[in-house]
């Protein structure tokens, strides 16, 4: 992956509850931290990074669905999180319609990627907060992106998720866009007091070897906070463990991927 173009990296599991949201921006406020220059784009039809970056999705007068559409370009669509210091493509239940009106469009699947494009030059980043499901929406952002990051619990059932994503990803490859591929697992909600989610970790660095990130992200009720607040955790109590770990898992990014 040359370190001289932007970076595209879909934040997906189709298991739901396992912080895709709260990690999206909280490494996006993270990057920036570290001087990138970062796109949050949120295809989730909560809206829920959307809230979490201090964007009220009820007013919103552009969104991913006039980019999807191709009614707007990203510099219409976009807006500034001023909180997480990231711009941001933002999401209401609007989003949901989208999926309809998509498959009788041509190059449906392509409309993030075709959007993405002409922006290449003002980012270093782009994170794409994906749905659980798969849809044409997550669709969408696979076929935009350059890597997936997992975040994923330490308990059984992600492993069984994590074996639905990994085929997804292999077909989206394998048909639609050969340079996806997974780029890393985070360890989320970690509680290292916990056995089973001791030896799930290990489980997981020994199938996927570097491809785990080495930072954990404990268990954290500052994390979980902060969207109330329409701040990212990292912004919202820099002090706290958990956002002391995403600043360090940014870092970590930032070193792998420029």
């Amino acid at each position: 992956m040359p370190a001289d173009r932007m970076r595209i990296f879909c934040v997906a599991n189709q298991k739901g509850g396992v912080g895709k949201t709260t990690t999206t921006v909280n490494l996006a406020a993270g990057l920036a931290l570290e001087g990138r220059r970062v796109l949050v784009v949120d295809l989730d039809p909560q809206g829920n990074a959307t809230m979490g970056s201090g964007i009220d999705k009820r007013q919103l007068d552009a969104s991913v669905y006039d980019l999807l559409l191709g009614a707007l370009g990203v510099p219409e669509a976009r807006r500034r999180s001023d909180k997480g210091s990231y711009d941001i493509i933002g999401a209401n239940r609007e989003l949901a319609g989208a999926e309809v009106e998509l498959v009788a469009l041509e190059q449906r699947e392509r409309r993030l990627k075709q959007a993405l494009a002409a922006v290449r030059e003002e980012y270093d980043f782009v994170l794409v907060d994906c749905p659980p499901s798969l849809s044409l929406l997550t669709l969408n952002g696979l076929v935009a992106a350059h890597g997936v990051i997992v975040p994923m619990q330490c308990e059984y059932f992600a492993l069984e998720g994590l074996s639905d994503l990994v085929n997804t990803i292999k077909q989206v490859h394998a048909n639609l866009n050969p340079e996806l591929q997974i780029i890393g697992l985070l360890r989320v909600m970690f509680d290292p007091r916990i056995t089973l989610q001791q030896q799930v970790s290990e489980q997981l660095k020994a199938h996927f070897g570097a491809k785990v990130f080495d930072t954990v992200i404990p268990r954290n009720v500052r994390l979980a906070e902060a969207p109330s607040y329409g701040q990212p955790g990292v912004v919202f109590d820099p002090a706290s463990k958990g956002a002391q770990a995403f600043r360090e898992f940014a870092r970590e990014v930032a070193r792998r991927f420029g």
